[in-house]
């Protein structure tokens, strides 16, 4: 199924779901534990969060725990299972499929999430949360992708404005692209290749933009391995290879790089504005991913806040209130403000007017949400695909098609 977002105006009661938590005595304290991974603004907004909690419900006590993002799914897979964890826990959207085939979550309670509220509140990618006809999550926030643009860079290469399609993306890499005089790369254009989201600009965005579509409607069929496709990986692997803008593994990833003022043009998702805020002598701009002859795309993800299954009674209810604040519109603009992460309800998006989440907001309206089996080895394929392409000079529609006959199978094998 296809995820396109809107940007509509939502029905007045935004908070109405928080607000249908229902009351209890609380004869004795309850403490509770929320999971999720490591990531300063994340985890400061989150510590903000607890204290606005604890302060309305002195009843109850919340720990926050985090693990480095690698280390974050083994820990939650060993310690649910065992009986112990997180109560509310953090999880990527599309991680869903796995956590409920581990027998890892419970369905969120309908009298105190409906789910005409949900539907009616949130972006429509929340139905991704949504499995044999039960909520299994809801997100504080949701992504969108933009291009983070350093202004010094463009502005000493006499360039004014941020791209506005692809072939102004290329020209302007060019002009701020620097080389020693041994031939190394000092200064990049633009970056390439992972740890980013460029899998995710790939797939919705740049196989979209090259005439192309990547999944079929119910995402269970891969449509990418066709010439289209190969068109999209053939501009994106020439960024390396033929426009010598961008290098794999220049400074070691693309964030640091750009966040080093070494990267002209960068993109990204929105949860990096949070962190890129405080850098010093980082002069930055966000401007919509480029688009090409006219067209935009974009993509969206989220993670989302889930209740632990074995848990009962008054921790379970205490579990399901703290996850009904966390997702209220006021506990939204808090979280935007720490994270750059935009509202996941589009009433609050709507209001925002700082310039550099505004464009990342703009996107939703064209974005997408791959519906993931297995993300992991779904984003594998892509650092093969771009490998054989880079290393080992396979064309790109050799390399396209024999990823779209990879990610099929895991597909299958998910469906099967």
């Amino acid at each position: 199924m296809k995820h396109p977002l809107s940007r509509r105006a939502v029905l007045a009661g935004a908070g109405a779901i928080a607000a249908s938590v229902p009351r209890r005595a609380r004869a004795d304290a309850v403490q509770i534990e929320y999971w999720q991974y490591y990531f300063k603004e994340r985890v400061t907004a989150m510590d903000a969060l607890i204290a606005q909690f604890q302060s309305a419900n002195p009843g109850i006590t919340v720990k926050q725990t985090t693990f480095p993002y690698d280390q974050y799914r083994t820990k939650v897979s060993a310690a649910v299972p065992a009986g112990g964890g997180p109560d509310v826990l953090q999880l990527y959207y599309g991680w869903l499929r796995d956590f409920r085939r581990a027998g890892l979550l419970q369905p969120l309670p309908e009298e105190m999430f409906p789910p005409t509220q949900i539907e009616r509140d949130f972006y429509p990618i929340i139905t991704q949360m949504k499995s044999d006809g039960a909520y299994y999550g809801l997100p504080t926030a949701v992504r969108s992708m933009g291009l983070f643009v350093n202004k010094r860079l463009l502005r000493d290469a006499g360039i004014a404005d941020a791209p506005a399609d692809l072939d102004a993306f290329v020209a302007d890499a060019k002009a701020v692209t620097k080389f020693d005089a041994g031939g190394n790369m000092t200064t990049a254009g633009t970056t390439i290749g992972l740890p980013s989201q460029d899998s995710h600009w790939w797939r919705e965005a740049l196989v979209r933009q090259f005439g192309g579509v990547p999944y079929s409607d119910d995402y269970r069929h891969v449509r990418y391995g066709t010439p289209e496709g190969a068109a999209a990986l053939d501009w994106y692997a020439g960024l390396q290879l033929r426009q010598h803008v961008a290098q794999a593994g220049f400074m070691t990833e693309p964030a640091t790089a750009f966040r080093g003022g070494r990267v002209g043009l960068f993109v990204n998702a929105s949860f990096l504005v949070g962190t890129l805020r405080p850098v010093r002598g980082l002069e930055f701009q966000v401007a919509e991913l480029p688009a090409r002859n006219g067209v935009r795309a974009n993509y969206a993800s989220y993670w989302a806040n889930a209740l632990v299954v074995g848990r009962s009674g008054a921790r379970r209810d205490a579990a399901a209130k703290f996850l009904a604040f966390i997702t209220t519109p006021s506990a939204m603009a808090a979280w935007t403000a720490a994270t750059g992460e935009l509202p996941a309800r589009p009433a609050a998006a709507a209001a925002i007017d700082d310039p550099l989440l505004a464009p990342f907001a703009h996107g939703l309206a064209g974005a997408f949400a791959t519906d993931f089996v297995d993300e992991d080895a779904q984003r594998a394929v892509f650092i093969n695909m771009l490998d054989r392409v880079l290393l080992k000079g396979q064309s790109a529609l050799d390399s396209v098609r024999q990823a779209a006959s990879e990610e099929q199978r895991i597909i299958d094998a998910y469906y099967g």
